[in-house]
């Protein structure tokens, strides 16, 4: 590291390099490249019990209110009919797309059947 002086000091650290991906590993590189990497985690989708905490416990912190139901509607609607997986990432990412839809409308912050299908048809829009 150079300093404003013009003196170079060395600063030691250490670094860790992570790879993720939903897809199969062996779909991207061949066998000895994995070999190569000797610690691998498999990251499960969160279940169904898991995925509706997550949503109780970040719509309060993000300054929304659940309307009765509406967790339901989303997992039946978006999840179940759709054949879509749950992913970790999901509820806080949702609700955020439901707070900018408020916003942006002027409305109560309010996770509702509408809010929600605002928020799934622009988070997992193909382009």
């Amino acid at each position: 590291m150079s300093l404003p002086n013009g003196r170079k000091i060395e600063v030691p650290f250490d670094q860790l390099i992570i790879f993720s991906t939903n897809m199969e590993p062996r779909d991207l590189v061949d066998e000895a490249f994995l070999r190569r990497i000797p610690y691998k985690i498999d990251v499960q989708d969160p279940t169904e019990e898991q995925f509706r905490q997550m949503f109780a416990d970040l719509a309060p912190r993000m300054g929304l209110e659940c309307q009765p139901g509406s967790v339901d509607y989303l997992l039946r609607t978006h999840y179940t009919e759709a054949e879509r997986p749950m992913r970790f990432c999901h509820a806080r990412d949702l609700l955020h797309q439901v707070r900018v839809f408020c916003d942006f409308h002027e409305r109560p912050m309010h996770v509702t059947r509408e809010t929600l299908d605002a928020a799934v048809k622009s988070y997992f829009a193909v382009m």
